[in-house]
């Protein structure tokens, strides 16, 4: 049963270390492991851990792009999220993603190695194949971050060889994640054959959409930074992706009518039909801070965000008549894709606070909503007291089929460097069609001088904003080299409504604006994107550790 949140059921004892009597004797305060492993229910409470391996908040970071401004620490290197973004971090001596990842893919091995010599046989496939889930989702982890890491798939101990292993290269961990979910999902159940109290559990659709998503990855790694079979990868992607979409087993959320969108990410969206796999918090037991985070600017978002909304004709704000400029403070939120009042704090717009108050907010320059850009984070403010009490319920959304849609459309692309309309309408305009945005269309983007590759990434980006995809999708598209080094901006303050609401801001003094009046959080001259930044730097004590096997990615 996983109700909400899974838990750690379970301490294995392995290792019996400096035992000088009665070695015979199991232990009195652990479950040994000699008397564990017998039955289906132990292989299930084995796999009960994995779940806690769920990136969940480490996620939702954005603040390593451009699309969101912000501190906290990098999970990948432990560097500043800040420095992350702007290219001035180092190598760091320890990893908190590394060492997390490598700590599951060993549990992972294990529980692997014993269904191998158990004789239960079929009657365990279905933990089998959540473990090979849960090693697929670390190796994933490690390889979008580091690129090639060691490939470790057996169970280790402090005389093992293979302790010394050297990396595989970033396409032979991708094949490795792939070929363990194509087993896993021959395992695994779908969506539909879960019983209400198994509702959080991995299922196939979730190992499709990993693969969908390692492969798209992979794909336009291959194809952008000619590094390998990109095709292979994309039809990879596709296949995958199509799974999902004819098996009928997900669809988006619509559950709130118009304001779906919003609601997806907080409570009311919770084991709705598009989510695929979230990892999960409960009252009392589990909670988090996300909405109090947000609430105090702990990200907060940027001009390249704000203007990658289209205007409701489906136009970009440069050519749409609709759009109403910049010189008020809801000026430019006005004729706007919806998702972008769902997703930024509309000034003067209510929000939830503290006593259950819907109150109006005004992002600014000054007390608690005072922001580097101007703008608020409104989407993952959940509507509850508890969230607002730092007990935050709502679970973070790891895997969702909106995103399984934008990848089919991305990949359908990249594959054949044309779309279909019909591919569109069973991918894009589905989601379109939940805010009420025109269609995507072949004829659209020529009658408008569109690129129609710019529009499926355009709309993934606006979709998934600040679900923590934005830097990895850079490197994957090799574009960060021209992205990441432009001014971090916020909202045009010379001459607007700002100005006048802030009259004793000093431009110049209190407040950095470039040649066109917007606010410059981060100048470009404090900002880089070098060839070593596509790869993280691997964790200096493990290449100490190594004797010289483990070799830093190239720069570093």
């Amino acid at each position: 049963m996983i109700p909400k949140k899974i838990f750690k059921y379970i301490l294995f004892a392995i290792l019996c270390i400096g035992c000088k009597k009665n070695l015979d004797l199991a232990p009195l305060d652990k479950i040994s492991d000699a008397s564990f492993w017998k039955t289906s229910s132990d292989f299930q409470l084995a796999v009960n851990d994995f779940y806690n391996g769920l990136q969940g908040a480490h996620n939702y970071t954005e603040n390593n792009s451009d699309i969101a401004f912000g501190s906290g620490t990098d999970v990948a290197t432990g560097a500043d999220n800040r420095s992350k973004s702007n290219g001035s971090y180092l190598p760091s001596a320890n990893s908190p993603l590394w060492d997390n990842s490598y700590k599951y893919i060993r549990a992972t091995n294990y529980m692997l190695q014993k269904a191998q010599t158990s004789n239960l046989g079929a009657e365990i496939d279905r933990w089998v194949g959540e473990a090979l889930f849960f090693r697929a989702y670390n190796y994933w982890n490690l390889v979008k971050s580091f690129g090639g890491v060691p490939k470790i798939d057996k169970v280790l101990d402090v005389t093992s060889p293979e302790l010394y292993t050297q990396k595989s290269s970033q396409s032979e961990i991708i094949d490795f994640i792939l070929a363990d979910l194509d087993n896993a999902i021959s395992k695994l159940p779908l969506q539909s054959q879960l019983t209400g109290d198994e509702t959080g559990r991995v299922t196939k659709g979730a190992a499709l959409a990993l693969k969908a998503r390692a492969a798209l990855y992979m794909g336009t790694w291959a194809k952008y930074h000619a590094q390998g079979d990109a095709n292979k990868y994309l039809t990879s992607a596709i296949s995958a992706a199509e799974a999902m979409v004819t098996s009928n087993e997900y669809g988006l959320y619509t559950g709130m009518g118009a304001d779906s969108y919003k609601y997806l990410f907080i409570l009311q969206g919770d084991d709705s039909r598009e989510v695929i796999l979230a990892r999960r918090y409960y009252a009392i037991r589990a909670t988090h801070n996300w909405t109090r985070e947000l609430w105090f600017n702990y990200m907060v978002p940027t001009k390249t965000i704000a203007d990658l909304y289209l205007a409701t004709d489906g136009l970009p704000i440069t050519q749409s008549p609709l759009f109403q400029g910049y010189n008020t403070l809801t000026s430019e939120f006005q004729n706007r894709d919806p998702r972008m009042s769902m997703t930024f704090i509309v000034p003067g717009s209510t929000i939830f606070f503290e006593g259950g108050l819907m109150q109006p907010t005004y992002p600014g320059f000054s007390g608690s909503n005072a922001t580097r850009t101007g703008y608020m984070i409104r989407k993952f403010l959940d509507e509850t007291v508890d969230a607002t009490q730092f007990r935050g319920e709502y679970d973070f959304k790891e895997f969702r089929y909106a995103e399984v849609l934008l990848i089919l459309a991305e990949a359908l692309y990249e594959k054949n460097n044309s779309i279909s309309d019909a591919d569109l309408n069973r991918t894009i305009n589905v989601i379109r069609s939940r805010v009420n945005m025109p269609p995507l269309t072949n004829a659209h983007v020529t009658t408008s001088g569109l690129n129609m590759l710019n529009e499926i990434r355009r709309e993934r980006t606006v979709e998934l904003a600040f679900e923590g995809f934005r830097r990895d999708d850079l490197r994957r598209w090799k574009t960060a080299e021209t992205v990441l080094p432009q001014a971090i901006r916020g909202v045009k303050f010379v001459g607007t409504e700002y100005q006048t609401k802030y009259p004793n801001l000093q431009v110049g003094t209190d407040i950095q604006v470039d040649a066109n009046g917007f606010i410059i959080a981060e100048p470009a001259s404090a900002r880089s994107f070098l060839p070593k930044h596509y790869l993280d730097p691997l964790p200096l004590q493990q290449i100490q550790l190594s004797n010289g096997t483990l070799i830093q990615n190239p720069g570093w």
